[in-house]
């Protein structure tokens, strides 16, 4: 299911949005909301994203622990991902911001974490994926959930992809 492709109006109305103080407000709390469902019904709720391109396609999402690379005061951040092999791959979209999410400086930073999945948790190694690797991958993230190529289209970074590997 691809993405339709937006106007040159239409994405300088989505980057106008998002420049809005509100939306880092709400995905800030609504984030924090995932999270603490999450973990009281150990991923029984908030372990499918349902919003967007989801709603047809419900895409499964984890917690993911990091630490601060300032402050190392230890994060959970819920979001979506891919199923690749042993490896769990994540994009650092933050819905087309202009910036990347600060977990993925962290994981940078820090690479050995854990993320918490339905009904257990896993030990887990990240790496920023190279452009070839992200080539390779982007397809198939696209395919899980296409508002990925809404919020690439919308933002002038390169998205950048995550993967976690167990260790």
């Amino acid at each position: 299911m691809a993405a339709k492709e937006l106007s040159p109006e239409e994405i300088e109305k989505r980057k106008k949005a998002l420049a809005s103080p509100m939306t880092a407000k709400i995905i800030k709390y609504g984030a924090k909301a995932q999270v603490k469902v999450f973990r009281w019904t150990n991923g029984r709720v908030g372990n499918r994203w349902r919003i967007g391109a989801g709603w047809k396609k419900p895409v499964p999402t984890l917690l993911l622990d990091h630490v601060g690379r300032k402050s190392g005061t230890v994060f959970t951040t819920p979001l979506l991902y891919l199923e690749h092999g042993d490896d769990l791959v994540l994009v650092g979209s933050q819905g087309g911001l202009p910036k990347d999410p600060q977990w993925v400086a962290n994981l940078r930073a820090t690479p050995d974490t854990t993320v918490h999945l339905t009904g257990g948790r896993r030990d887990v190694r990240a790496h920023v994926a190279d452009p070839a690797e992200r080539e390779r991958l982007w397809p198939l993230l696209v395919d899980l959930y296409a508002d990925f190529e809404t919020y690439q289209a919308t933002t002038d970074r390169v998205i950048p992809v995550v993967v976690l590997t167990p260790r």
